[in-house]
């Protein structure tokens, strides 16, 4: 496929990229060769192919969904810098 000057025009407005009238040839060019890659790699047999989210195999850790009371407010303050009356105490940001 091949892009025109006008068509690369359009997509440089489109994107907000400002594009001198000179250097219009030179992204025509540009975007024919990725569209022509992009052609390419329509080309390539995927049939039997898994998609994947990592070129490792790897199983995300995973908890237990139960239910609980909490009752946890001692062991999530013990990580406060400052910590008064059962909250998180935070510098006064506002006068």
């Amino acid at each position: 496929m091949s892009i025109d000057i006008e068509t690369a025009r359009r997509v440089a407005h489109l994107a907000r990229i400002r594009v001198e009238e000179a250097d219009l040839p030179a992204l025509a060019g540009e975007l024919s060769g990725i569209l022509t890659f992009m052609e390419q790699l329509n080309e390539v047999n995927v049939d039997g192919v898994e998609p994947m989210t990592s070129v490792t195999p790897m199983r995300l850790k995973r908890r237990a969904d139960v239910v609980t009371d909490g009752n946890m407010q001692d062991k999530i303050l013990s990580n406060a810098p400052d910590a008064r009356e059962g909250f998180f105490a935070v510098p006064k940001v506002v006068e």
